[in-house]
């Protein structure tokens, strides 16, 4: 696909323009750098960067700390050996996310094996109230009333509410960095698999959001009255606006070709609702990429010292400091 093109001051921009540019964590990168050294503190601070990407990717997929810090200390002491053999960041990247999925999919909290839920990207789609609502300039916003800490424990809550096989392509494209086809491999599944997922879940995380800040007391915005029942009716938008709501991650990750692009804008700056909704995912997407869930620098240090010390010796090189 041909990366589409659109003045850089608009809403409606390409999101790829905003990113800054990384494939993947800054740390994976610091990380294969600092594993070429033979200086036993270099090592353990790479595996202080790869413990924090572990479990950061791991609390956001399966929701449990206690799940997230077994499987962190799982994958660092599994992936010893085959460190020395990886100077590749992106190489980095694919085998400890790899790794990581194994160990979470065996969890009892998120088992391969349990009946997987489907998103329907009708019941995903804004119905007209809710397109409405969206319309409303209004300053006043539920989110504003919240301390970071709050915003973030809701946005965790709305991504742990996206079925696990869309939650985890939306937390490694998203909040991880990784590029579509490092997914791909990540998860055994076709790249347009993983766009196709990527959309229903960023789509799922907007809609669960919103309906949590609704849920705040003293709602700051009064709520329109919503249809009865799980489907939503966008048959009344025009034709175009339901296939742009459709292909709409495609064409914020600027993943459509030139004239589609120029179509879909042209569509955008004449209707009001397509820019409302464009803006608000765009804020559900943002919202993602800012939650930050660290890794306590003071958790298992005592086994990266050990790993330190047999990663040195795998490779031959005596411990110093």
């Amino acid at each position: 696909m041909q990366e589409c093109w659109c003045s850089p001051g608009r809403l409606y921009l390409p999101y790829s323009r905003f990113l800054n540019g990384l494939l993947m964590r800054p740390e994976l990168i610091q990380a294969t750098r600092l594993l070429r050294s033979d200086d036993l503190d270099s090592v353990s601070e790479a595996l202080r960067l790869m413990q924090s990407t572990v479990y950061s990717f791991s609390v956001k997929v399966c929701g449990h700390p206690e799940d997230a810090e077994d499987t962190m200390q799982d994958v660092l002491v599994s992936s010893l050996p085959h460190l020395a053999k990886i100077h590749d960041p992106r190489a980095l990247a694919v085998w400890l996310y790899t790794a990581a999925r194994n160990r979470c999919w065996r969890m009892r909290r998120l088992k391969v094996d349990a009946p997987r839920q489907t998103l329907s990207l009708d019941e995903l789609m804004p119905d007209e109230s809710e397109l409405g609502l969206l319309l409303q300039d209004t300053a006043a916003n539920p989110e504003s009333r919240l301390l970071s800490g709050e915003q973030d424990q809701l946005i965790h809550k709305a991504i742990l509410s996206v079925p696990p096989q869309y939650r985890i392509v939306l937390v490694l494209h998203d909040m991880e960095d990784l590029t579509t086809q490092q997914i791909a491999k990540v998860l055994d599944i076709q790249t347009g698999t993983v766009r196709v997922r990527l959309h229903r879940a960023r789509l799922c995380v907007r809609k669960e959001m919103n309906r949590l800040l609704e849920e705040l007391p003293s709602p700051l915005r009064p709520m329109p009255e919503r249809q009865s029942g799980n489907k939503v009716r966008t048959a009344g938008r025009p034709r175009e606006c339901r296939e742009l709501f459709a292909d709409l991650s495609e064409y914020l990750d600027g993943n459509v070709r030139a004239q589609s692009c120029k179509e879909m804008q042209e569509h955008i700056e004449a209707c009001p609702a397509c820019v409302a909704f464009i803006r608000d995912l765009r804020h559900a997407i943002d919202r993602c990429r800012r939650l930050d869930l660290k890794c306590d620098p003071e958790i298992a240090p005592r086994l990266r010292s050990l790993l330190s010390v047999e990663y040195l010796r795998l490779l031959g090189t005596p411990t110093h400091k």
